[in-house]
């Protein structure tokens, strides 16, 4: 079984809303709908979890275009890993070690179909994968954050995106083995996974697939959709 945990329990503030962002209305259509229809209509997506404040959970669920895939909401934690740890436990409560979990941000509307079908099928003889981008630009290092202190092999550093897909047990696993400050530090869903010593793979990031985290962000879905 493929399980979606979608997290929409961040409040944004980086953006200008007097709601959390991903319940900002655009076309007529909250952001997160458009993130869950394409959860929902996947064939590859067999359950979905949601983290959200509780006071969101009746709204989400009228906004699924078919409810039959929900199997329940979780509460956000004091960041995002441990929104994400939440999440897994209340997944363990129906899930087989040998599912897969696929995270993703309820901010980041242009999930396609192709990266959900790359990224679920890529855990496959391993415990893990993430899409990733190639970095455009010259990379430098400072070591006082104000001077350049060397430059670094930009073919050797990826940037991250979400999804992310993991094999459920080990990754609840390695979420489990790690302290509440030591989760509060964590900056990478896949981090905790690097921590345990997990064999994460790799795919091809998606550009279109970027997070809305600022009014700038806001304003190019707004001109993209």
């Amino acid at each position: 079984m493929n399980i979606a945990l979608l997290l929409s329990g961040g409040i944004g503030t980086r953006i200008s809303s007097e709601v959390p962002k991903q319940y900002i209305c655009v076309r007529g259509r909250m952001i997160i709908s458009y993130t869950l229809q394409r959860l929902i209509e996947h064939e590859m997506i067999d359950a979905l979890q949601v983290v959200a404040e509780k006071t969101w959970w009746e709204k989400i669920r009228s906004l699924l275009p078919d409810p039959s895939k929900l199997r329940g909401f979780s509460m956000p934690g004091e960041n995002r890993q441990l929104s994400i740890l939440n999440g897994l436990r209340d997944i363990d409560e129906y899930a087989k070690a040998s599912d897969i979990v696929f995270i993703h941000d309820a901010v980041r509307p242009f999930l396609s179909d192709e990266l959900i079908a790359v990224t679920i099928g890529a855990v496959s003889g391993h415990d893990g994968a993430l899409p990733v981008l190639p970095l455009k630009d010259t990379v430098y290092y400072s070591e006082d954050g104000n001077t350049v202190s060397r430059t670094l092999e930009r073919s050797k550093i990826l940037a991250g995106q979400a999804p992310e897909a993991f094999l459920f047990g080990r990754y609840l696993k390695a979420n489990e083995a790690l302290s509440k400050e030591e989760l509060l530090s964590v900056s990478g869903s896949s981090e905790p996974a690097l921590m345990a010593g997990l064999d994460i793979v790799t795919v091809p990031g998606d550009e279109k697939n970027f997070k809305i985290t600022t009014d700038e962000d806001l304003k190019r879905f707004e001109e993209t959709i």
